[in-house]
């Protein structure tokens, strides 16, 4: 493999703008737009954990970079670069990491920003990615968690628990007929770019599962939430496997969809607001603590679990 400053030149420096310098500095310059609040995130991914050896390098750069800009997309900020980080064992090939640049420049171009800078490493212990992505919100317009009131319907966009599907059936426990749903697990669609500033009153993406990430708008906003499991958005190649994949597809995550409270009667400027995204209402925020989510006969659903856990 090439040296760390060979590297950098012939990958990454390509990936730069103007905010970036080339690479050739240990940081980077950005003049935020008047009138703006950055917005910060960072997500990692690792080897063994949130990808398979041997995975596409590509599509795990795409992922990778997606997954960051869902974060941006929960706080209705526009995306404005990033900053990438990378632990790879001496003996990753020039040709891997060939791919995994042509995929962020595949998706750089697919959403206008620009790699700013970041810094590389070697490891001991597989691949180790980070990326910290960089938005901007209008002053005072960003969505958070902590924003919901009683009273409010939840909503989420597309379809949930197709990425968990995906990822069984890549380990053999499920099966995917057409790659629909392996295709949904390898690469999200952040929902960047929808209307919903003076509409939703909080906001979520969905990272860990969908009755997890729900908990953590309705504990930050001190409220309780309840959901109708026949509600739940379901893609035709999920419904395939009925009621016995429910409980994995509230529970999985890698949906990066967004799960908003947004008050009654908005049910037309949110369509509106979301365009060509698909919107559906599942359930209400109401006074109290906790998730609960209903089955048909209206009693609580059993679940193992409620999303992914770190540690």
């Amino acid at each position: 493999m090439a040296g760390e400053f060979d590297r950098i030149a012939r990958y990454f420096a390509p990936l730069s703008g103007p905010e970036g310098l080339g690479l050739r500095d240990d940081a980077a310059l950005l003049t935020p737009p008047p009138g703006v609040q950055l917005v910060l995130t960072v997500d990692q991914m690792l080897e063994s954990v949130h990808f398979l050896p041997g995975d596409d390098p590509a599509l795990i750069a795409r992922k990778l970079l997606r997954r960051n800009l869902s974060d941006l997309a929960a706080m209705g900020a526009a995306p404005l670069g990033y900053l990438l980080t990378t632990a790879l064992p001496v003996q990753t090939p020039e040709s891997w990491l060939a791919r995994f640049a042509e995929g962020l420049a595949t998706d750089q171009a697919r959403y206008g920003i620009s790699l700013m800078g970041g810094d590389s490493s070697s490891s001991k212990a597989g691949i180790a990615l980070s990326i910290t992505a960089i938005g901007a919100v209008p002053q005072g317009a960003a969505l958070t968690r902590a924003g919901a009131r009683a009273g409010d319907e939840i909503w989420v966009t597309g379809t949930i628990g197709d990425a968990i599907l995906g990822l069984k059936a890549r380990l053999g426990e499920w099966t995917d007929q057409d790659g629909t749903l392996t295709s949904r697990s390898l690469l999200p669609t952040p929902r960047l770019g929808l209307a919903l500033h003076g509409l939703a009153h909080a906001c979520i993406d969905i990272s860990d599962g969908l009755v997890q990430d729900l908990g953590h708008i309705a504990k930050a906003s001190g409220l309780a939430a309840t959901i109708q499991a026949a509600a739940i958005p379901t893609s035709p190649e999920a419904a395939r496997f009925g009621d016995a994949a429910l409980p994995e597809r509230l529970t999985g995550g890698d949906d990066y969809e967004l799960l908003l409270a947004v008050p009654p009667g908005h049910d037309a400027a949110l369509r509106a607001a979301c365009g060509a995204v698909p919107v559906t209402r599942i359930g209400q925020f109401t006074a109290g603590q906790g998730v609960r989510v209903l089955g048909g006969d209206g009693a609580d659903l059993p679940l193992p679990r409620t999303g992914w856990a770190h540690f």
